[in-house]
């Protein structure tokens, strides 16, 4: 009992690799569902402000502050939902798969100039 060896769960590379897209997935909503408890907060703030405390009272300042904050909470949005569909995993791993194929090509290439310099050169025909 005191030297029982624990049993341990094997992830293999596959699913290593989905379990940090999902984690990576979840940080990025969560991250935006935090934007928008702060873009509540912070328009509410603004609002009151303006409003309540006379802050700059002549204009409605608040309008133009909260419509540019949400201006960039679109983008947040946008960014999160829409291109991460084109851009998500798959689209990483072709981009991954093109440059490593590139790099192959590139690296045959010199060596085949290399060898073909080699090659060209030789031996010294002079003795």
């Amino acid at each position: 009992m005191l030297f029982k060896k624990k049993k341990t769960i094997k992830v293999d590379d596959e699913q290593y690799e989905l379990l940090k897209n999902a984690e990576a997935r979840i940080r990025q909503k969560k991250r935006l569902y935090y934007h928008f408890v702060f873009f509540l907060i912070g328009s509410a703030f603004l609002v009151v402000a303006n409003k309540v405390l006379h802050y700059g009272e002549p204009y409605d300042w608040f309008v133009w502050a909260v419509a540019a904050w949400a201006f960039i909470f679109v983008i947040h949005c946008f960014n999160v939902f829409v291109t991460h569909r084109f851009m998500g995993r798959e689209w990483e791993k072709s981009q991954r798969e093109k440059l490593v194929r590139k790099q192959k090509e590139k690296i045959a290439r010199l060596e085949r100039d290399v060898e073909q310099e080699f090659l060209n050169s030789g031996p010294d025909k002079t003795s």
